[in-house]
C-alpha cells in the first residue's frame, strides 16, 4: 500500500523542508518539535524563523505532543540534531504505529559510542534494521524549499522499502534514488560535513580555489577509506550522497558547517562561531567521534584530525594548514599512497 501519512520530527529548516516536500507529493503530514512558537509559524503557514518568505502547504500541521504527531504515521522522517535521537525515539518507542518505517535525515556519529544514526535509531526503537532508511544528497534546504531541482539517496536494507519511502517523498523537484548501502551514506553524510568546516576555514583564511579544491578530493579520499574499511561500497562514494553531497556542502553559505568553518577561518572563535550559526553545527560535533572511529581502526584521516584541532583543542587554522601540509609522503617501494 502507499505511504499516506507522515511525520517530521524536527522543525528546523531541513525538517520542515522535508515536510513540504513530502506535502507535495501528497502526503499528509504533522510535525513534530518543542518549540511552541515554532509550531504556531508553522501552523499559521510560514516557519519564519528558519524558512522565511517561504509558504507552507495547507496539509502540513505542528505540534509539541509527540503520540500525537505519530498518531497514524505510514513513515517517520528524522529531522533533529544528532545529540538528541537517541532520547526522543526512545521516547517514541512506544507510540509508533505497527509497521511504520523511519528515514533519517540527521548525518553524525554519537558521541562516545561512535554509532551512527541508523544504529541509534534501531537501538533506541528496537524497530528492526530493514525497516530504517537513511537519506543523504546534495540537500541544502533553503534551495528545496524554493522548488530548485535536486537529486537525494535513499539508503535501505530492504530495497523494496526504499522504494516505497523514494516514491513517497518524489516530487517535480526532488528526485530520489535508492540504495542498499546504508553504511556507505552514513559515513559520507557525516564526514562531508566535517570536511566542510575545514573547506570553510580556508576560504575564511584567504586560499583559493586550488586550496579548496585539494581539501575536497581528499576529503573525499578520507571518507572513502573510512567507508569501505566499515564496509561501505566504494561507489556509494562517488555518487550523490558521497561526492555531490561533499561539493554541494562546501561550496555554499547556505552550509552552517561551511559558513561557520568561515568565520572560524576570517578570525573569530569557535564559540562566538557557533552562537551566530542558526542551527547546529553537525560538522565541529561529529569531528571527535569520526576521528576516534578512525584510530581504532587504522584509518589515516588528518583533514578529521586538523578540524578537531582546531575546534576542540584550540589550534589556529594557520597551524592546520602547517600540519596537513608537512606530514610525510607514504611510499611503498616506487608506490605513493593515492588514497
Amino acid at each position: 500500500m502507499p505511504m499516506m501519512q507522515a511525520t517530521v520530527l524536527g522543525t528546523g529548516a531541513w525538517g520542515t523542508t522535508f515536510a513540504q516536500v513530502l506535502a507535495d507529493s501528497g502526503m499528509k503530514v504533522r510535525l513534530w518539535g518543542r518549540n511552541r512558537q515554532t509550531n504556531t509559524l508553522i501552523n499559521e503557514g510560514e516557519n519564519s524563523t528558519y524558512l522565511p518568505g517561504i509558504e507552507l502547504s495547507p496539509s502540513l500541521s505542528a505540534t509539541d505532543d509527540l503520540g500525537e504527531a505519530l498518531q497514524g504515521a505510514d513513515l517517520v522522517a528524522v529531522a533533529i540534531p544528532v545529540a538528541a535521537v537517541r532520547e526522543t525515539l526512545s521516547r517514541a518507542s512506544t507510540l509508533l504505529p505497527e509497521g511504520t518505517a523511519i528515514v533519517s535525515l540527521a548525518k553524525g556519529l554519537e558521541l562516545g559510542t561512535h554509532k551512527t544514526v541508523h544504529q541509534m535509531i534501531t537501538e533506541a526503537t528496537g524497530i528492526a534494521s530493514q525497516r530504517v532508511a537513511v537519506l543523504s544528497g546534495p540537500n541544502l534546504s533553503r534551495e528545496i524549499a524554493e522548488h530548485n531541482p535536486t537529486a537525494t539517496v535513499i539508503a535501505c536494507e530492504d530495497a523494496d522499502l526504499a522504494t516505497q519511502i523514494a516514491e513517497a517523498c518524489h516530487t517535480p523537484y526532488f528526485r530520489p534514488y535508492v540504495s542498499t548501502d546504508v553504511i556507505g551514506c552514513e559515513i559520507a553524510g557525516a564526514t562531508k560535513n566535517v570536511i566542510a568546516v575545514a573547506i570553510g576555514a580556508a576560504e575564511g583564511f584567504g586560499l583559493g580555489i586550488n586550496s579548496r579544491s585539494t581539501l575536497i578530493t581528499r576529503g573525499l579520499a578520507e571518507m572513502t577509506r573510512l567507508g569501505t574499511r566499515l564496509g561501505a561500497d566504494p561507489g556509494t562514494f562517488a555518487g550523490l550522497s558521497g561526492v555531490g553531497d561533499l561539493v554541494a556542502t562546501c561550496s555554499s553559505r547556505l552550509s552552517r558547517n561551511y559558513s561557520f568553518g568561515v568565520r572560524i577561518g576570517q578570525g573569530m572563535s569557535c564559540e562566538d562561531a557557533l552562537a551566530v550559526s542558526p542551527g547546529v553545527v553537525e560538522g565541529a560535533r561529529a569531528a571527535r567521534p569520526i576521528l576516534e572511529l578512525a584510530h581504532s581502526l587504522g584509518v589515516d584521516m588528518p583533514i578529521t584530525e586538523g578540524v578537531v584541532r582546531v575546534v576542540h583543542e584550540g589550534a589556529s587554522v594557520r597551524e592546520m594548514g602547517e600540519m596537513l601540509l608537512s606530514r610525510p609522503m607514504k611510499k611503498d617501494g616506487w608506490k605513493i599512497e593515492l588514497i
